[in-house]
């Protein structure tokens, strides 16, 4: 079982109170490195939902002004700065990534707290300069309602905090979900919430347990104004048929298939290196990382070579053990994704340069991979046409640019992609070509908390980070005044 001075109490947190399922009921959260058992969390359901939507509304019925707003959100960036050493074991254990990852995490989430305070003064009232039809014209920023948060198991805590920043700072009250894989860094999260900064009772509330009763809740309540979810396309497109008759705010960031592109022109060096960054982060288990890659036949075989050679040199392991690169797979599902992507590319005619098949997982848990490259990868391949999201680097080759373009935008999927290139005119020309929402140029780095974020097409819709994300959380109101 895990300890930790964040850890005290293992229950939800509603209406300022922590507070158990009413059934007393509890579920299991495994270390999937190991199957140990880490703890027995509080299992919440539909009427905890309901009551957590009602402090929510109650909290609403009292506005915050934003001096004080300000105030919570860099006193949690605060907290978290101060405890990413004790989140950092909390995350590793849960979820699996590299205790350096995990520590990370937690100053990366701090980010997004700092940054909904630095933009903040957006939100004060302001008085147009003209006098449309002879009369002063002012605009308000309005809390758009209670807010359902519905964050994953692959960031636990750096998906919470885009959320809950811009959330705090628009003065919406949230339900928050956190996926059942992941708890434990929420619940340390609410600990620095009720301990550290003071957050009045039902400004933000917590609930776990099976997504359905709780999901079903936020979606048929009418003061949840606002749904957002980190989360499969599937679930969002559920999520969206659920939502239609009550016209709810929706903000999605669902699946992706990044394209990963290299121009002959490209600095192969760097671009290996970035990719390695960013496909193996999490162990490929993220919605950004690179999906599919495209290399130009001029130098498909120099770049191949070098991005063998560093993947050799990764170590997959325990996450908590010093020196490992990768850590397991989530769940024995997720592994088995990856394995059939394999064995459908090589039963097609790819080539597997570097990696080997594991030996089966015991149970659930304990899910290695190691990181694998194939060649001679085509389009028709289960790990071109779906996200794996696992260690997999699929390369394939494409002649002229035009045709990179066509491949790359050949998804339904639209959140991130890369190119590599050292022309800057044919950045100018490809990066405004690519549909996709976050486009990375000589670099593979994902989202950052000052920028906004989100996908096109079936990735999703609305906008997390930056200034901008804190208008998902707004409802703008126009008064004119004679």
């Amino acid at each position: 079982m895990i300890e930790s001075p964040l850890l005290t109490n293992l229950t939800g947190y509603v209406g300022g109170r922590w507070t158990p399922g009413d059934a007393g009921e509890t579920f299991e959260v495994l270390n999937p490195a190991t199957g140990e058992k880490l703890a027995d969390v509080a299992a919440m359901g539909r009427e905890e939902t309901l009551r957590a939507i009602k402090a929510g509304e109650t909290a609403l019925t009292q506005p915050v002004p934003i001096d004080e707003r300000r105030r919570w959100l860099r006193d949690t960036a605060q907290a978290l700065n101060d405890h990413a050493e004790e989140i950092g074991p909390i995350l590793t254990a849960e979820m699996g990534k590299p205790l350096k990852e995990a520590v990370g995490e937690a100053k990366y989430a701090a980010g997004f707290f700092e940054n909904a305070a630095t933009h903040i003064h957006k939100l004060k009232p302001h008085t147009l300069e003209e006098r449309p039809k002879d009369r002063t014209w002012t605009v308000y920023a309005r809390p758009a309602g209670v807010a359902g948060l519905i964050t994953p198991w692959n960031f636990p805590i750096g998906m919470i905090a885009k959320k809950l920043s811009a959330a705090l700072a628009a003065d919406c009250p949230s339900v928050i979900k956190p996926a059942e894989q992941t708890p434990l860094s929420m619940i340390a999260l609410f600990h620095l919430l009720h301990e550290k900064v003071g957050l009045p009772a039902g400004k933000a509330n917590l609930v776990m347990g099976p997504p359905e009763p709780i999901g079903d809740a936020l979606c048929e309540h009418p003061a949840v104004q606002i749904l957002s979810l980190t989360g499969s396309t599937e679930i969002g497109k559920l999520l969206i048929r659920k939502t239609a008759d009550q016209v709810k705010k929706l903000c999605l960031e669902l699946g992706g298939n990044a394209p990963f592109i290299v121009f002959e022109d490209a600095d192969l060096d760097a671009a290996a290196d970035e990719l390695i960054g960013n496909k193996f982060r999490a162990g490929g288990q993220t919605c950004v990382c690179a999906n599919r890659i495209y290399v130009q036949d001029s130098v498909a075989d120099a770049f191949t070579e070098k991005v063998v050679e560093r993947v050799r040199g990764l170590t997959v392991g325990n996450g908590m053990e010093e020196g490992v690169d990768i850590g397991p797979l989530i769940d024995r599902q997720g592994f088995n994704k990856v394995r059939r992507h394999i064995a459908d590319a090589l039963d097609k005619g790819a080539e597997r340069i570097a990696g080997e098949d594991p030996p089966q997982p015991n149970g659930e848990w304990g899910c290695f991979y190691p990181p694998t490259v194939l060649t001679g990868v085509t389009h028709d391949m289960l790990c071109c046409q779906e996200e794996t999201f696992g260690p997999v680097v699929p390369v394939l080759r494409f002649g002229e640019e035009r045709e990179a373009v066509e491949a790359a935008n050949n998804t339904d999927a639209g959140l991130a992609a890369y190119i590599f290139t050292g022309d800057d005119d044919r950045a100018e020309r490809v990066i405004p070509a690519l549909h996709f929402g976050h486009v990375g140029h000589n670099t593979g780095a994902g989202p950052t908390p000052e920028a906004p974020f989100g996908g096109m097409k079936q990735s999703g819709y609305g906008r997390e980070g930056g200034e901008e994300g804190i208008d998902e959380f707004i409802e703008f109101q126009t008064v004119p005044k004679r």
